[in-house]
C-alpha cells in the first residue's frame, strides 16, 4: 500500500468530449464490434444481457482503440523518434499494429513468459513497422517492466505509451462503452474487466454521460485484487506478479490517472476466481460459439457469478458486459479445460 490518493484534477483529465474525439479518429480504422445476445443467457440471469464482443476487434482485443488513438496524436518529433511500451500481449499487439499503420518505430517490452500467441502476433505486426522496431524481453520475476522501459526510452529517446495510464489511451478505450450504449441504449449495470484500469476508466466516463443512472462495476481476478482494495480504502494498493490465468490483469496497480477516474466514476470493483473464468470461457464456447481469453472473460464470469449468488441484482435489468479480448493460446485453453474437468470429476 502507498500513500497515493485520487487526484481530483487527474479525474477530469479525460472527458466525454475526448472519448467522442477518439471515436471520430478511430472511425474506419477500428472495427465497430458487434453486440451479442443469447436467450439462454437472459434466462439464466433473468436479465437482458448485451455482450460487447471486443474479441472481434483488430488484434483480437479492445487495446487497439487506445493504442491507435494515442499514436495517431503524437507530435511530429515523437513520431520521428518512435515509441516504447510494455505489455504482456494485447497492448503490445495494439501498439505494434498501430505503429505499422502509422509508420512509427516501436520498441515493445514483453515478459519472457508472455503467451506465445501474443508474442508471435506482436512480432508479426512489427514486421510492417519502420526499421528499429523490435521486442525486448525481460524476466518478470526479477525485473520490473516499467524500469526496463524507462531505461530503454531514455537510451533511444522514445516516448512511452502506457498500456493504461495515458489520457489518449483511456479515451480510446472509452469508445467501447460509447458504441455499446449507442447501439443497445441505456443500461442499468455495466460490467468491465480491470487490470490497470484504462478500459474501466474510459468506459465509466462514457457511461456517466450517455447512461448516468447506469451502475459501472469493474471486475478483476481474486489473486490480483489491488484495484478492489484501492477502491475501498481510497489509497493505492499494489500487487507483485499475481498468480492468475488472466495475464492481462497482472498489472501491479492502477495508474495515477485511472485511480483518480475510477474513484470519481466507478461504483464498485469486485473479484472472480480463476475457476470462475474457466467456467465463463467454457460457457461462451459451448453456448455462444465464441472464444474469449481469461482476462476477456472477467466481466462475463462476474455476470454468471452474480446470477448464481445475487440474482436480485440482475433480474429484470439491462446489463452490459464487455468481452474484452479473445487472444487465448489454444494449448493453454485445452489444459485449462482438462484441469477443470478433472476437478469436476474428483
Amino acid at each position: 500500500m502507498s500513500d497515493v490518493r485520487p487526484d481530483p484534477a487527474l479525474a477530469r483529465a479525460v472527458t466525454f468530449a475526448d472519448v467522442r474525439s477518439a471515436a471520430d479518429r478511430l472511425a474506419g480504422v477500428a472495427h465497430r464490434t458487434p453486440i451479442l445476445r443469447s436467450r439462454a443467457l437472459d434466462a439464466l440471469t433473468g436479465a437482458s444481457v448485451f455482450l460487447k464482443a471486443e474479441c472481434f476487434q483488430r488484434i483480437g482485443a479492445f487495446k487497439f482503440r487506445g493504442a491507435y488513438n494515442a499514436l495517431s496524436r503524437l507530435a511530429s518529433s515523437s513520431r520521428a523518434s518512435g515509441v516504447l511500451t510494455y505489455s504482456s500481449g494485447n497492448h503490445a499487439q495494439a501498439v505494434a499494429l498501430s505503429a505499422a499503420l502509422l509508420g512509427i518505430r516501436a520498441v515493445i517490452v514483453m515478459p519472457e513468459d508472455a503467451p506465445r500467441i501474443k508474442m508471435q502476433a506482436t512480432r508479426g505486426y512489427l514486421d510492417g513497422a519502420p526499421p528499429g522496431s523490435r521486442i525486448v524481453t525481460y524476466d518478470r520475476h526479477t525485473q520490473v517492466r516499467e524500469e526496463v522501459g524507462r531505461r530503454l526510452a531514455d537510451e533511444y529517446a522514445l516516448e512511452i505509451i502506457s498500456p493504461y495510464d495515458h489520457p489518449h489511451v483511456i479515451a480510446g478505450q472509452g469508445t467501447v462503452a460509447l458504441e455499446l450504449l449507442e447501439d443497445a441504449g441505456p443500461l442499468d449495470l455495466l460490467l468491465i474487466c480491470c487490470g490497470g484500469g484504462g478500459l474501466l476508466s474510459g468506459c465509466a466516463v462514457a457511461a456517466s454521460e450517455l447512461s448516468p443512472d447506469c451502475r459501472v462495476v469493474g471486475v478483476e481476478p481474486e489473486a490480483a485484487d489491488d484495484a478492489a482494495r484501492s477502491f475501498r480504502t481510497g489509497v493505492l494498493h499494489t500487487v507483485s506478479n499475481p498468480q492468475t490465468i488472466a495475464d492481462g490483469a497482472r498489472t501491479p496497480s492502477l495508474g495515477k490517472y485511472t485511480f483518480s477516474i475510477v474513484a470519481r466514476h466507478v461504483h464498485d470493483i469486485i473479484t472472480v476466481s480463476d475457476d470462475d473464468l474457466i467456467v465463463a470461457m467454457k460457457w461462451a464456447m459451448q453456448r455462444m460459439k465464441i472464444v474469449i481469453e481469461p482476462t476477456g472473460a472477467l466481466a462475463f464470469a462476474a455476470a454468471l457469478g452474480l446470477a448464481r449468488t445475487q440474482p436480485g441484482m440482475l433480474r429484470g435489468r439491462r446489463i452490459g458486459v464487455v468481452l474484452s479480448g479473445g487472444n487465448v493460446d489454444l494449448d493453454q485453453l485445452a489444459d485449462l479445460i482438462r484441469g477443470s474437468a478433472s476437478k469436476d470429476s474428483a
